[in-house]
């Protein structure tokens, strides 16, 4: 891939809020690739994570990302509500007239084993990491038209390559991502769009304590852990036209045990 690829194109990135989370890092990358960016944040989700946020690290993100890219706009969005999707695309639409590149990379995460887990947990995942993610393929495809080619890069977890126990909601509504990518992958390939997953393994975003560190090192058979940029630049690979015959993909950043 050329260094400037994806110049002329715009990308969307959901949930980038955190410097050391890969949705920045798949931002940063697009952008040194050429393309303009819209971003998506939502505050309150991280606050109530362990890993925290700064007050203004998101608008400190995006300061960032203009200085990278051509041109870098975004919006803090409630995935979780039903018109969340609609109205991104309206303001992305707005700021630059087409979105050639979606990325869906915002998650909802808790844990909850099945002694736990309840209807309202399971909607809580349900409402991000499935309805979210369908409804901005849907907006995206309807705004490319019939004619112009198109990327579509699911961000998945490991639920397909190891057991994940104690995040039962987690799991199965990302498995849903999966599925939604073969699928959709079908269904658009008439229409030069191409829809692939990303399972990134055990990623240092700064939620790995010592203890995480040793138990993923020793359960890896690469006894490795990745790092956002890794995750970015397969990102990009899928952005750029070298990946033009590649659809319908789940790629494991990493084998191993998730369990």
């Amino acid at each position: 891939m050329s260094s400037r690829e994806l110049t002329g194109r715009t990308a969307l990135v959901t949930g980038v809020a955190r410097r050391a989370g890969i949705g920045a890092a798949i931002a940063r990358e697009l952008g040194r690739a050429g393309a303009r960016l819209f971003v998506t944040c939502f505050r309150p989700y991280d606050q109530q994570q362990a890993w925290g946020i700064e007050p203004d690290e998101p608008e400190s993100v995006l300061q960032e990302l203009g200085s990278i890219a051509p041109d870098a706009a975004g919006a803090e969005l409630d995935l979780s509500q039903p018109s969340s999707p609609a109205e991104l695309f309206r303001q992305a639409l707005q700021r630059f007239g087409q979105i050639d590149i979606l990325v869906n990379n915002a998650a909802y995460w808790e844990a909850g084993g099945i002694g736990a887990v309840g209807a309202d947990q399971l909607d809580r995942h349900y409402a991000v990491n499935v309805r979210a993610s369908v409804l901005l393929c849907a907006e995206f495809a309807r705004q490319l038209g019939p004619h112009r080619p198109g990327r579509i890069i699911n961000i998945t977890s490991g639920q397909g390559n190891g057991p994940m126990p104690g995040q039962i909601a987690y799991v199965v509504t990302k498995a849903a991502l999966d599925a939604l990518t073969l699928t959709l992958s079908a269904e658009l390939a008439g229409r030069r769009i191409t829809v692939n997953a990303i399972d990134p393994g055990p990623t240092d975003t700064g939620w790995i304590s010592a203890e995480v560190r040793s138990e993923i090192l020793q359960a890896s058979p690469t006894a490795r852990i990745s790092s956002p940029d890794e995750i970015a630049s397969l990102a990009r690979w899928l952005s750029g036209d070298e990946a033009a015959s590649t659809t319908g993909q789940v790629i494991r950043a990493q084998d191993g045990s998730r369990g």
